[in-house]
């Protein structure tokens, strides 16, 4: 296999060994390498894996392993990766969208899709003689950061937003050992400050800068295709805040576009909080110009003002003749009470997949009969604070508990009304 680390901005190259997370010139780097075996062959190897697979230690990151991380060496793996697919009538109803399946990456170890591309971008850290790594994060990165950096033996940094991280995403962080930093700023300003921290002091910074968090986050689409029986939709439809995860699918589409894994490429849908939309204003003026907002927004994994992996992402809507849009937090809730209710439930962050599907849906955009595919990034414990407030709340779905007498008739009372 021929591999190595290009940078897009100044064209450099550098070996996939290298330390380097970020080209000098300040560009991102990508992954660049073509596997010797053919489309057959490597499905054929893939879907065997399944089954058994001593080496990927049932991974369902590393099963892809001939389209990740080049050389052999130690794995760090939980594992991670073969997350659900699932239909439910009452959410397709929902969303309009008759067709539709949600893929759960809120199963995975610790909660999100980061652990997908944390496999990767911890084991590449391992193999390349990190003495330490750091992340900044509105809580899933350094959750899924700590948990593999315990488990290599690595001391993890974390910079977080000071009273901006929901509970359960903070105690994760804390649990695992990471030293964890509440910056006085958003998630922009620690994301500053962990990548001048990182150059400063020789740390291996973790954000989805990295080029290998791309090359695991890969793995969702590649999963998802697999489980399909290699036939793709016509829509995946994704959260979108940093937009790792809109670059990775994209690069995941086209290799497998190229490699002939995949006949056709599905359009992919990248959604935002309309508080935090700075990527969707960008694309409402055709790309000429890049936006930066002050981010509020209740989905809490993409309050993100200035997406680092704003280029990549770029790259990905236009190759795969995508679009961005906006859905408030008012419809992100709303779609969160309808994936909770389907009995399968998920983060704030996660359901703006679900309502980004309906609102495209009402727009004529995803065409009846067509099929979708949504993401849902995150676990419904990860912040349950906004579940108890919304279904505290009078609104359309919420579902209060009712408090009563410990009496057999106070029971009959509920049930009759």
């Amino acid at each position: 296999m021929s591999a190595a680390l290009a940078c897009a901005a100044c064209g450099r190259r550098f070996p996939v060994g290298s330390p380097l997370v970020q080209c000098p010139c300040s560009g991102l780097l990508e992954v660049v390498q073509k596997p010797r075996r053919g489309a057959g062959a490597l499905r054929a190897a893939f879907d065997r894996r399944r089954v058994s697979d001593r080496v990927g230690q049932g991974s369902g990151v590393w099963r892809f392993r001939e389209l990740l991380l080049p050389g052999g060496g130690p794995i760090v793996t939980h594992p991670e990766g073969d997350t659900a697919l699932y239909r439910r009538a009452a959410l397709a109803r929902f969303a309009g969208v008759e067709d539709l399946a949600v893929k759960h990456e809120g199963e995975n170890p610790t909660g999100s899709f980061k652990d997908r591309g944390m496999t990767v971008a911890v084991t590449h850290a391992v193999r390349s003689g990190a003495r330490a790594v750091a992340c900044a994060s509105t809580g899933n990165t350094s959750a899924s950061m700590a948990a593999y950096a315990a488990q290599a033996g690595l001391p993890a940094l974390v910079f977080v937003p000071a009273g901006k991280v929901a509970a359960g995403k903070l105690a994760q962080a804390l649990a695992y050992g990471a030293r964890t930093l509440l910056v006085r700023g958003d998630f922009d300003a620690c994301l500053r400050l962990a990548r001048e921290a990182a150059h400063a002091f020789g740390i291996t910074l973790l954000n989805s800068v990295n080029p290998w968090r791309i090359e695991g986050q890969k793995t969702i689409v590649l999963e998802m295709l697999q489980q399909r029986g290699w036939d793709p939709p016509d829509w995946i439809v994704v959260p979108a805040g940093n937009l790792g995860n809109t670059a990775a699918f994209g690069k995941a589409l086209r290799e497998a576009r190229d490699l002939g894994l995949i006949r056709r490429v599905p359009r992919l849908a990248s959604i935002q909080a309309a508080g935090a939309a700075p990527f969707y204003r960008s694309f409402r003026v055709g790309f000429r110009r890049r936006f930066r907002v002050a981010a509020d927004t209740v989905a809490t994994a993409i309050r993100i003002g200035d997406p680092a992996s704003y280029d990549r992402a770029v790259a990905s809507i236009r190759e795969t003749d995508g679009v961005v849009a906006a859905v408030t937090d008012r419809e992100i809730l709303e779609a969160k009470a309808a994936v909770d209710a389907a009995g399968i439930g998920c983060e704030p962050a996660s359901a703006a997949a679900v309502a980004g599907a309906r609102q495209l849906r009402r727009r004529g955009l995803i065409r009846r009969g067509q099929s979708v595919v949504a993401v849902l990034t995150g676990h419904l414990l990860k912040d349950p604070q906004t579940v108890m407030d919304f279904h505290l709340g009078r609104r359309r779905g919420a579902n209060a508990p009712i408090e009563i007498a410990p009496t057999l008739a106070a029971v009959a009372r509920v049930l009759k009304g």
